[in-house]
């Protein structure tokens, strides 16, 4: 885990070897960047940053000339995030504006990844209209420039969160039905994303834009913030404070998890080898757990043995607040056929993710 303002290019070992391996994959057609530009949104964000980190390092440890373009609305926040990458050599350049109101760009655009997004739950509840305008007008935005440009691929990242509440074990593939509830403003999120899928489709189907669609399930792993809040993170925190996990319902909670250099690779093999028009499930199908299984898995790494011994315990303290706070118990096992068929595969298990998160502390 790092710090904000921290930098974790090529000198941090774990982080190294993340991009030694996505340079490495064998399934990544590179030669398909060469002499191209790529245009990023969401360039600041933990998949973003490890995106643009991965096809700078392509490009000078592996000689593939390529300029990637990545859209911010903060130009000097973007500096300090790169400034490793930017020390390095690498060809990335920064578009000042936001999707809401392109800039205009006026070199010729190859591939785009849309991966901008509002992120935080609690702005997801305070304000819905914003989520679904800012996600529906961006995506739009940017699909009829991509229209104008000609170019070879445009690749839309959503969610695993667009199949809705599912309440039952069961795989989960791309053509799957869809259990979001409208009528919940917390749900102005998946619903945007389904929206935005549907318009990628549609650009395919009457304008012939080469869009794809792919749909996370939750990563981390190298380059998550210490602060971030999420409930793997959270774990982390408490372990490595000798604290004890504490559970606020049973932790019945199931879903798959994705390492961030492995999301990485998905997001290049559906850029350059998926098809146009299609959906394509990316999580490690290994690291389907529930919350508890994974608070278990934290509560014994081997960092964290050899530190504090067995004096870690999970501990569920579950009340009437919690009962009201959190949601029923869900399941989301994704089904990943569908992205091994073009080649992918990921390559970390969840203790390895945990592992290296924390290895990256700086």
């Amino acid at each position: 885990m790092v710090q904000r303002g921290d930098s974790m290019w090529i000198e941090n070992k774990v982080f190294h070897e993340d991009m030694e391996h996505i340079a490495n994959a064998a399934f990544l057609p590179w030669k398909d960047l060469e002499d191209r530009t790529i245009l990023v949104t969401g360039a600041t964000g933990l998949i973003g940053f490890n995106l643009i980190s991965a096809l700078s390092y392509v490009s000078i440890h592996r000689n593939i000339p390529m300029k990637i373009l990545a859209l911010v609305r903060d130009a000097e926040k973007a500096a300090e995030r790169f400034h490793e990458v930017l020390s390095a050599g690498a060809p990335l350049s920064f578009l000042h504006g936001d999707l809401m109101h392109l800039p205009i760009i006026t070199v010729p655009i190859d591939y785009i990844v849309h991966g901008a997004s509002p992120t935080a739950s609690r702005y997801f509840v305070e304000r819905p209209v914003e989520t679904i305008c800012e996600n529906l007008t961006g995506a739009m935005n940017l699909l009829a420039f991509a229209r104008t440009q000609g170019c070879k691929s445009f690749l839309f990242l959503s969610s695993m969160e667009v199949y809705g509440a599912l309440h039952r074990r069961e795989k989960v593939d791309e053509s799957h039905e869809s259990f979001v509830n409208t009528m919940s403003p917390r749900n102005s999120y998946p619903e945007a994303k389904r929206m935005i899928e549907a318009l990628c489709c549609a650009y395919s189907s009457e304008y012939a834009v080469p869009a794809k669609v792919i749909r996370l399930t939750q990563t981390f792993g190298a380059g998550v913030y210490r602060d971030d809040n999420r409930v793997f993170a959270q774990f982390v925190r408490s372990a490595l404070e000798g604290e004890d996990l504490v559970l606020k319902t049973q932790g019945g909670t199931e879903h798959s998890y994705l390492y961030t250099a492995d999301a990485v690779t998905a997001i290049l093999s559906v850029l350059l080898c998926g098809k146009n028009g299609e959906v394509y499930n990316a999580a490690n199908e290994e690291a389907y757990c529930s919350i508890r299984e994974m608070a278990e898995c934290v509560a014994h790494l081997p960092c964290i043995q050899e530190k504090y011994g067995s004096s870690i315990h999970v501990i569920v303290r579950v009340d009437e607040k919690s009962t009201s706070v959190y949601p029923p118990e869900l399941y989301m096992d994704l089904d990943t056929t569908k992205i091994r068929s073009i080649g992918w595969r990921p390559r970390w298990g969840l203790a390895e993710m945990f592992q290296r998160m924390i290895e990256t502390r700086m």
